[in-house]
């Protein structure tokens, strides 16, 4: 069996192209994919030759870990989930390629405890799990924040979700005035526009490691910082500032399978909306062209591709 997949050959050489797939295994789900995300965090990295060296990491590999689509085939022990829409988080199922994330394809074969069932009333809103689970496991490690670096996809997530647990509503920055916009029941500012300098907790998602001390200048006595997005450069700051906040630092890792879980049941119970997040769609024919967007646009807060019309 084959598969269309977008491929990256190396930085910034993508195309898309047939690639033969792995068999099924016992417990594996066939999905054909429906709608994909464009990370604008990992994967422009991988575009950019930027991203630090995994285990598994190389080119030519597939990229992207937000899919959605439906089970149409699966192994004998799993027959039963064939009909599923579900949310798949990457997949590593090609001969020709590397599979490190591996969801930019129109189908995909992956282990059947990985593909969650989800709604398909979500649409490609669905996508955006991964995301929701990150977001939620940065907070579900500490607590809420008072003040998030970042009004992205990432950082309004984080902003829903700190609401839905009832924690105040945190104040926002981003310095792209057009990013502010977009805001429902918290306010998303320009950090020159805040004079605030006892946040008890910041969360970081803007992956700007030059703005570290910035943002412990802003921290209360005590307070901690929380790195929430991905650095692909070293992160220092000046020490005296840190010491007389005694300062505290907390990096968030990659979300974990009880997240997802629970961003499932958050999004059933209508606790988190996700709605109003993607602002573009291409077709996955238009890769070559999406992938740049995504990436260079400030403008472009999520990029999705299109499968359906893909062989």
């Amino acid at each position: 069996m084959d598969t269309s997949a977008i491929i990256l050959d190396a930085p910034g050489k993508l195309a898309m192209r047939k690639t033969a797939l792995n068999a099924i295994e016992a417990a594996d789900v066939l999905v054909e994919i429906h709608w994909s995300g464009i990370s604008t965090g990992t994967e422009k990295l991988l575009w950019t030759g930027q991203m630090p060296n995994f285990p598994g990491m190389g080119y030519p590999l597939v990229p992207g870990y937000e899919s959605v689509g439906r089970i149409i085939d699966a192994g004998q022990d799993v027959q039963s989930r064939i009909g599923e829409w579900v949310f798949v988080p990457g997949a590593n199922c090609y001969r020709d390629a590397r599979g490190l994330f591996g969801g930019s394809a129109r189908k995909v074969i992956l282990s059947s405890t990985r593909a969650l069932p989800i709604s398909e009333k979500l649409g490609r809103d669905g996508i955006l799990y991964a995301l929701a689970a990150t977001a939620l496991h940065a907070i579900s490690h500490g607590d809420a924040p008072d003040l998030i670096v970042g009004h992205g996809i990432l950082g309004r997530l984080l902003a829903r979700l700190t609401m839905a647990a009832g924690a105040p509503a945190p104040t926002v920055w981003d310095t792209n005035r057009s990013r502010q916009e977009g805001a429902a029941g918290y306010q998303a500012i320009h950090p020159d526009d805040d004079d605030r300098h006892d946040y008890n907790h910041i969360y970081d998602v803007s992956g700007d490691a030059s703005s570290i001390e910035t943002f412990i200048s802003r921290l209360a006595k005590g307070g901690e910082l929380v790195l929430a997005g991905f650095y692909n450069q070293p992160i220092s700051f000046a020490f005296p500032p840190a010491f007389q906040r005694e300062a505290r630092l907390r990096i968030a890792a990659e979300w974990q399978p009880d997240d997802l879980a629970s961003v499932n049941a958050l999004i059933e119970t209508g606790a988190l909306d996700l709605t109003g997040l993607i602002t573009n769609a291409e077709p996955a024919a238009k890769a070559e062209t999406a992938y740049p967007e995504a990436f260079e646009n400030p403008d472009c807060l999520k990029m999705v591709l299109d499968w359906r019309d893909c062989e």
